[in-house]
Parts: C-alpha cells; sequence; structure tokens
C-alpha cells in the first residue's frame, strides 16, 4: 500500500469576494490567502450571539494547529499556507507546525488595521 496522498490540484475558491487559490503536486499542497484579513475571517469561527450563555468549560481544549500538522503528516502531505504569496505555516514537515516571522508580523499588523 502506497504511504501518503498524491496530489495534482488547481483550484480558485471565491468567499465574499475574495479568492482563495488551492495548488498541489505529489505531497505538496499549497493554500494561498490575499490578506491577512481573508485568514483573520476563515479562523474567526461562527458569529457569536450576544445573548447565548457562557459555553461550560469541560477542561484543555486540543490544539487545532497540532491537529492539523497530525493529519497532514498521517496523510504523507506537506500543507503551505500563505497569505499574499509568503508562507505562513507549515503543516505536516515536522512533529509540529513550523510559523514564520511573516505569521506574526501579518498578525500583529493586523491589530493596527482600520475597519
Amino acid at each position: 500500500m502506497a504511504k501518503g496522498l498524491d496530489v495534482e490540484a488547481r483550484l480558485l475558491i471565491s468567499l465574499d469576494g475574495d479568492d482563495i487559490q488551492v495548488a498541489g503536486s505529489g505531497g505538496y499542497l499549497i493554500v494561498n490567502l490575499p490578506s491577512q484579513r481573508v485568514l483573520d475571517k476563515l479562523t474567526s469561527g461562527p458569529p457569536k450571539d450576544p445573548n447565548a450563555p457562557p459555553e461550560p468549560r469541560t477542561g484543555p481544549r486540543p490544539d487545532p494547529m497540532q491537529q492539523l500538522n497530525d493529519l497532514a503528516h498521517e496523510l504523507g502531505l506537506v500543507l503551505d499556507l500563505r497569505v499574499g504569496g509568503k508562507t505562513y505555516v507549515t503543516f505536516g514537515a515536522g512533529r509540529s507546525a513550523k510559523i514564520t516571522l511573516n505569521a506574526v508580523l501579518g498578525k500583529i499588523g493586523s491589530f493596527f488595521r482600520k475597519e
């Protein structure tokens, strides 16, 4: 049985007027988001109802980045998440996700963005 997935893909996804590019070859998959704003929108989760009661704390929650890294590693894929063409995070290349300086600076800059 072959180890890992072999991917050949080119996909363009439109989300609220923003184009997300997905490309893959062999065991390497690239997801390119156009801006930090789009990344923040995707990772913010569903809108919260201000009238809803707070969720009970059930203990420590699993780290979603580690889960994604473990899944990519198990599938034999390397997932390169890019924002504006710059690599932010690489999943599946090691025991944990590799976060770049571009990701840190991009997140810091998003705090100063005017809405």
